[in-house]
């Protein structure tokens, strides 16, 4: 099972390795996707979380008694097909390759599951056709 999940850390957790014991002690794979933590400060970590229900269950837990605040997202990413020009801009920015574009037609296809709700299109879009919502699961 995977789940994507936002983690934000208050100023006395971002110093200690939860992180490390979330997969060495709690054996979750993790696929860190975005993150900003800074020693001293507060911080935030998109990623992914990898194992069965349980053992997430359980890393969950181990994460809210060290007093992170742990939010399962879902994020959708759309964009207005009818104006889009395929111009590709948004593709280059892209590096989790959710979008792309190519032969036969040269059109702009979008795979969501790829998407790790960066940004990164909304802002190489010149025509700013990309929005991207999040939602609790």
């Amino acid at each position: 099972m995977i789940k994507k999940l936002v983690l934000s850390f208050p100023v006395d957790a971002t110093d200690r390795p939860l992180v490390y014991d979330l997969i060495r002690v709690h054996d979750v794979s993790i696929n860190i996707l975005k993150a900003e933590i800074q020693p001293g400060k507060t911080g935030s970590l998109l990623a992914e979380f990898e194992a069965d229900e349980a053992k997430i269950n359980e890393a969950i837990a181990y994460l809210n008694d060290n007093g992170v605040l742990v939010s399962p997202v879902s994020s959708k990413v759309s964009y207005d097909q009818e104006r889009c020009i395929d111009c590709g801009n948004c593709v280059s920015a892209c590096f989790s390759r959710a979008l792309t574009i190519g032969a036969p037609d040269w059109k702009l296809r979008l795979d969501p599951e790829r998407c790790i709700a960066c940004k990164l299109c909304l802002k190489a879009c010149p025509l700013k056709l990309f929005k991207i919502e999040f939602a609790d699961m």
